[in-house]
């Protein structure tokens, strides 16, 4: 299997020409491995155990020895139980079963369950994900020494094949007005570990990202997916072709623009479009949530069809559903609409009493926005205007919308749960005072 999934490329070749691109093959070899893993087991304690710590539940055995965890196990693979030191009272391990033998892991508690850099909700998703990757790096060791030996990673569009071209054509347009230009800006990419939902593929090396949590990297510039050993073999430049990127959500905002050579993510363009068809009288419009399976389905939409994503009526006849594939657009952006650099300076611009000087304090701030986010917000804000102007029917002003869209455009640089409390109000109102006067702010 492993031999037949490395040699779907290996005959490949890179093409000078866009127009001959094909898309990669992406390899289920690490995909079945993970189905196959051995699935948990707890054994639970038949009587209560004193002083047993409330973050543990009926796996915790209290203080027994190894030979003991070992006879609980009872050679079940995937069985698993958690005990107290003998030699250290205090401390915890978990015993697993794996590979014929019981393994034993210090255990620690820090608000998450860790025994290494992973940190999980629950003791059961630390062993699923322990035993997935025990089985798949004990099954496919070899194979995934060498994933980086046949790289896609020029097939898919983070490259720079055309780079060249892409560079005349910036250039080209470098003289042009900041609301109708994307910058051609210089970046080093910046990869930070990112759990996954649902299943991915490295867009390095073609194979599946394994695990339940910190699966692989993603690029904060072009989201870029990768195991984290292919993240060294990956280039810290990114410049995406529109005929290679392969999806919407989660991509930087100015590298979307850039690819699509638009002034707006297109995403944004049709949803409004759609909403402003035939939803602005619709009561509760952006504060009604649609069905979650329903807004990812308009996201899968997006990615896979672009823009010819069908988000009709016909499809979607709910336009909550609409609404929130919208905000969730905005939520996912690695780098928010209103950027981490330009955050702390309309927080401060929001705390000025005179309005006369904040609304400057705001438009100073604004014309820092590199020129894919201004234009994206400019043309959210005027359609935010027209949602203000039927509150009638929609109940829906621009201190309402201001309380929706406060956070989804703004994110505190700042990992703080304190911060992002103390400043929700004032991100409130910094979208309100944008949407009041978007005629005069932009």
């Amino acid at each position: 299997m492993a031999a037949s999934s490395n040699s779907s490329l290996s005959g490949s070749s890179v093409s000078s020409d866009a127009e001959e691109y094909q898309p990669p093959i992406w390899k289920s070899y690490l995909y079945q491995l993970q189905q196959e893993a051995p699935r948990p087991k707890r054994i639970i304690c038949p009587g209560e155990v004193e002083n047993r710590p409330k973050y543990y539940g009926r796996e915790f055995h209290g203080i027994i020895s190894r030979e003991q965890a070992d006879e609980l196990l009872g050679g079940v693979e995937g069985a698993y139980i958690l005990r107290e030191s003998q030699r250290q009272p205090g401390c915890y391990t978990l015993a697993l079963r794996f590979g014929n033998q019981t393994l034993n892991y210090r255990l620690f508690y820090d608000g998450k369950h860790f025994v290494g850099e992973k940190r999980f909700e629950s003791i059961h998703d630390l062993v699923t994900d322990g035993l997935i990757t025990l089985y798949v790096e004990t099954k496919a060791s070899e194979y995934i020494s060498k994933m980086t030996t046949n790289p896609i990673y020029e097939h898919i569009g983070y490259a720079t094949l055309l780079r060249e071209k892409v560079s005349r054509r910036l250039s080209r347009s470098k003289n042009e007005s900041r609301k109708t230009s994307v910058a051609n800006e210089e970046h080093t990419a910046v990869e930070k570990v990112h759990t996954f939902r649902g299943p991915h593929w490295c867009e390095y090396c073609a194979n599946f990202m394994w695990g339940l949590i910190a699966q692989g990297v993603r690029c904060s510039d072009c989201g870029l997916n990768v195991h984290k050993q292919c993240s060294k073999h990956v280039p810290n430049d990114c410049q995406p072709d529109l005929k290679r990127i392969k999806k919407v959500y989660c991509c930087d905002l100015t590298t979307l623009v850039k690819a699509h050579n638009t002034q707006r993510p297109m995403v944004v363009d049709i949803c409004i479009r759609e909403i402003e068809a035939r939803g602005l009288k619709s009561e509760g419009l952006y504060r009604v949530s649609g069905f979650t399976e329903h807004i990812e389905d308009v996201k899968m939409a997006f990615d896979r069809d672009g823009e010819k994503a069908d988000i009709s009526a016909n499809i979607y006849p709910d336009i909550n559903i609409i609404t929130g594939a919208l905000k969730l657009y905005f939520r996912d952006l690695p780098i928010p609409v209103i950027t981490y650099d330009t955050y702390p300076k309309f927080i401060e611009a929001a705390k000025i009493s005179n309005a006369d000087e904040r609304l400057e304090a705001v438009h100073e701030v604004l014309m820092l926005l590199p020129p894919a986010h201004y234009e994206t917000l400019r043309y959210l804000m005027i359609h935010l205007k027209k949602v203000t102007l039927n509150e009638k029917d929609n109940f829906m002003n621009a201190e309402n919308l201001g309380i929706v869209f406060g956070p989804t455009l703004m994110r505190s640089p700042e990992d703080s749960t304190l911060t992002t409390l103390q400043d929700m109000r004032y991100q409130k109102l910094i979208v309100q005072i944008l949407i009041e006067n978007e005629d005069v702010l932009f």
